[in-house]
């Protein structure tokens, strides 16, 4: 099939697939992030039984494929009585993953918080969660925001994995349009091109983002 032949019936569908891989990748790191947030407070205030159960969560989603995630909750959790549907089951697998990488990332932020702003907070009368609340934690997710920013690019590009769920993202949209064209190289550079797209507009935003924020190796 001749290139421009192949672009003109290709880029609608791959553009869908776009856009519903940054819908999976966006939900999923709403929904990570405030599940992170939860478990790094956990581990950092060192909850009796909830620390424990947030270190075990952390350490069995950062040290299990997240392929294997995806197939316990879509394939093997029906035989246990629950059962979602691929959508669902794509984004609950993606944000469980996540946000075991998100709280390690906004843990150790939370840890680059002086003392001092520990002692000004008591000195303020505030409680623990408050001085969390008030004074540790909107500079800790300052702090946080090259991490942050380097999970949802990855985010971006794990959403590909979902594709063997029968999600509609990008990688899938792609595997519909080689069974029609028989076209796999070029549809698949394709593909790789509009992901890198993706990650590099990103990566900008991220530097942006960094030098408005001051952050440690950036000027204004």
């Amino acid at each position: 099939m001749p290139l421009t032949e192949l672009m003109e019936l290709a880029w609608p569908m791959l553009l869908q697939g776009t856009f519903y891989t940054l819908v999976f990748a966006f939900s999923s790191m709403v929904l990570g992030l405030a599940l992170g947030f939860l478990v790094a407070l956990l581990r950092v205030a060192r909850v009796p039984v909830l620390g424990a159960v947030a270190t075990f969560y952390v350490s069995l989603m950062r040290g299990t494929p997240l392929l294997v995630q995806i197939f316990v909750i879509y394939y093997g959790l029906p035989s246990a009585g629950v059962e979602f549907d691929p959508v669902t089951a794509g984004v609950l697998a993606l944000t469980l993953n996540v946000a075991a990488y998100l709280s390690e990332s906004m843990r150790g932020a939370i840890a680059g918080v002086g003392a001092g702003q520990w002692a000004a907070a008591r000195s303020l009368g505030f409680t623990w969660w408050q001085g969390m609340r008030f004074i540790i934690a909107p500079q800790a997710l300052r702090l946080a925001v090259p991490s942050l920013s380097n999970s949802l690019i990855s985010l971006i590009k794990d959403t590909s994995l979902v594709s063997v769920i029968t999600v509609s993202e990008l990688m899938l949209s792609t595997k519909e349009l080689i069974a029609q064209t028989f076209e796999p190289l070029p549809l698949y550079l394709m593909a790789a091109l509009i992901y890198w797209a993706l990650c590099g507009a990103f990566e900008l935003a991220q530097r942006y983002l960094e030098r408005r924020l001051a952050l440690p190796g950036h000027r204004q």
